[in-house]
């Protein structure tokens, strides 16, 4: 018969040439770090890192997108001294306040945005009722009353609602540059303005409606990509959360419970079964098994004794180990492990969405047009009101809603699809990044399989069952609780005379004069582990297998058919792994990787060109989920591998991973028709602005067409 058993694993890392380099050219701890609360694109990361490399003073400077930060590495220079250099340039920092950056995952910036959306909507909807009156014909004093009550309406709303964009605009001005937000809240101020001043000389033409319906639509796109965003986190700040903050130091024999921070290099310290490695050491004294996870990414436990290497966040699972101290602080393998994560956070953060580089060169050309248009109906009329009234119309009917609805409403439509499916999409250019993968690249243990061994249990009689759960029933160890867990209901566990568990060799006990044991081979009898024996009988070998996951063979093969090239990359041996590659259709298999020989094989491909997809679920495959192109993780993955991915996998089926990949390039390709719209709209409504035949109300309707058929468009990716 076959038995389920589920092995445990705990957070752990390992120590290498890789991590080290990179570490040392990561930001060091004592670095100052700012909050940057305001950034919201590639530009600002630009924008902010070329501002601080410009200060003298420092030395290297890097923003992190996802948690809004920037790190600097500087010489002379106080905290004050780089928030007022960034505020000069127009970015908004302070120190970092670590109370308000976890503020346990309180949306008040989309509460505040859906809160202006709806203020837009309502007061938009209101002040075309009165319009339909004074275009059904109404007499003059009824049109300037409409009129005045329209005002009475839109400048509140607006003043509330586009604030959004005026005070993004300021900003940008101020440091002397330009973005998205200038154009919109020049055209939204100057229809306000202009349609007070003709309500005032009790005029016809007024545009109020049109400032608040370019203000709601393009309120539409900003709550739609800052709610794509949301979801992000950092693995970073996951692996930093793994760290021990007590541990227990020797001096001169004594015992004494410490702070970790006041551990030093040399310091000597006792590891108790049960605690995780708080520094990186080497084993003085004592022998134990140890959860090495976050190296193999298997749960089998390693045998470690004197003269061997034990690394920050690596689980003692059996016995004391007294340890000498080697690494403290920023050195440790688990902080150069964060800081490895953090260093590929921010260089993914790099990537430019479609719609950002579209408006690279949009602003300024809007602008521009605007400005020829005022001019040239200037010189013309010779009279500034008319030449106003059209530029107006140039600057409403050039107004990127629909660049500003292009990617977000697809986005937001195929993440939707993928979440009926089983997909959590996290990141908002994570679709985008996935339509441009070629290579797929997975984890095996809890990934490809189900982080589940079989145990085959078929040379026991149910005597030998009892046996082997009462001594499971009264052992600590993972795997022996887990085959107790496994072991069928019906099976009563025997009373042991005595048991005992020996550290680093297993659990034995004493039944009617015989010594019955369970755990190493050698400790047995046997020449594999686990083992177990009866007496003076012939110890038996306990076999474990690996069950794929549901759908694991079938994503494999459509992904080849789809012209694909999956591989594995695994820390179990390369035989197992080998094994496990033939069950899924003989695709590339690697085993014996460590975290960053996973990472420097995903380096090495991107440089070779390919755009990689990672797909695993440990915390040893945390640094390549980041260094990849695009990745996933199953939700049953650990925190920190969850907050590393793109997509989280929330079924146990791998069997949606290629339809993610079709829906996104579908996403892709319907993002792609959105901007061909907005283009042919403005091919053919900018002229006619240009040459006076459209009003800011008909380009405030031909806008809000344009934009609605965006929407559209996007829908058919749902």
């Amino acid at each position: 018969m076959t038995i389920a058993v589920t092995t445990s694993a705990c957070p752990g890392c390992a120590a290498s040439g890789l991590a080290q380099d990179i570490a040392e050219r990561a930001i060091p701890a004592k670095g100052i770090i700012l909050s940057l609360p305001h950034i919201h694109c590639a530009g600002c990361i630009r924008g902010v890192e070329k501002t601080l490399l410009a200060l003298p003073g420092v030395v290297a400077a890097r923003v992190n997108m996802t948690t809004k930060r920037v790190a600097v590495e500087a010489e002379g220079l106080e905290a004050e001294d780089i928030v007022a250099t960034l505020a000069a340039a127009g970015f908004e920092a302070h120190p970092l306040d670590q109370t308000l950056l976890n503020a346990g995952g309180k949306d008040e910036v989309g509460r505040a945005l859906l809160l202006k959306l709806s203020v837009a909507g309502f007061a938009m909807m209101n002040v075309m009722l009165f319009s339909v009156a004074v275009w059904s014909g109404a007499s003059h004093a009824t049109q300037v009353m409409f009129h005045w009550l329209s005002a009475a309406i839109a400048v509140p709303a607006l003043a509330f609602s586009a604030q959004v964009f005026v005070s993004s605009a300021i900003v940008a001005l101020r440091a002397g540059r330009l973005n998205m937000d200038v154009p919109i809240s020049l055209a939204i101020i100057l229809a306000a303005a202009l349609s007070v001043f003709e309500t005032s000389q009790g005029n016809e033409q007024v545009y109020f409606d049109a400032a608040l319906s370019l203000t709601f639509f393009l309120l539409i796109g900003r709550y739609l990509d800052h709610r794509t965003r949301f979801a992000a986190r950092s693995a970073s700040q996951e692996l930093s959360a793994l760290e021990v903050p007590r541990a227990v130091r020797i001096v001169d024999g004594i015992r004494k419970n410490v702070d970790v921070s006041d551990l030093r290099v040399g310091d000597t310290i006792v590891v108790v079964a049960g605690m995780r490695a708080p520094i990186d050491g080497t084993i003085l004294n004592g022998t134990s098994e140890v959860d090495r996870s976050l190296i193999t990414g298997e749960s089998r436990a390693t045998m470690m004794t004197h003269n061997d290497v034990i690394a920050a966040g690596e689980l003692n699972l059996t016995g004391p180990l007294t340890v000498l101290v080697t690494a403290v602080g920023a050195d440790t393998t688990l902080q150069r492990m964060a800081a490895m994560v953090a260093t590929a956070e921010s260089g993914r953060n790099r990537y430019t969405a479609l719609a950002d580089r579209a408006a690279q060169i949009y602003a300024p050309a809007v602008h521009l047009l605007a400005a020829i248009t005022f001019l040239g109906w200037y010189v013309v009329s010779a009279d500034a009101v008319p030449a106003l009234r059209i530029a107006i119309s140039v600057l409403i009917i050039t107004c990127p809603c629909a660049l500003g609805l292009a990617a977000p409403a697809v986005i937001t439509a195929a993440t939707g699809r993928l979440f009926r499916r089983g997909l959590l999409v996290k990141d908002s250019t994570a679709l985008e990044r996935l339509a441009e993968i070629d290579t797929v690249i997975f984890d095996k243990t809890g990934t490809l399989t189900i982080g589940q061994a079989h145990l085959d249990t078929s040379d026991l009689d149910p005597e030998s069952l009892a046996l082997l759960a009462g001594l499971c029933q009264s052992s600590h160890h993972p795997v022996s609780r887990a085959i107790a867990a496994a072991l069928p209901v019906d099976i009563r566990p025997l009373v042991f005379d005595d048991i005992k568990e020996v550290a680093g060799c297993g659990v034995e006990g004493m039944h009617k004069g015989q010594i019955i044991r369970l755990g190493r081979g050698d400790w047995v009898g046997a020449k594999t582990s686990p083992a177990f024996r009866i007496g003076v009988q012939v110890p038996v070998a306990l076999q474990f297998s690996e069950t794929l996951k549901d759908g694991a063979a079938e994503t494999i093969n459509q992904l080849k058919a789809a012209g694909f090239s999956p591989q594995i990359f695994s820390g179990d041996t390369q035989s197992a792994v080998t094994r496990l590659a033939a069950q899924v259709g003989g695709i590339p298999a690697h085993g014996n990787m460590s975290p960053d020989d996973k990472f420097s094989a995903i380096a090495e491909l991107s440089d070779q060109g390919k755009r990689v997809l990672m797909v695993g679920d440990g915390l040893n495959d945390t640094a390549a989920l980041t260094r990849a192109y695009a990745s996933i993780s199953p939700a049953s993955a650990l925190d920190a591998s969850r907050a590393a991915s793109d997509i989280v996998v929330l079924g146990q089926s791998l069997s949606e991973i290629p339809e993610a990949l079709r829906i996104s390039r579908s996403a892709r390709r319907r993002i792609v028709e959105n901007f061909v719209i907005a283009a042919g709209y403005n091919l053919i409504a900018v002229p006619v602005a240009i040459l006076g035949f459209a009003s800011p109300l008909a380009a405030a309707i031909a806008m809000s067409a344009s934009s609605i058929t965006v929407l559209a468009n996007a829908l058919r990716v749902r």
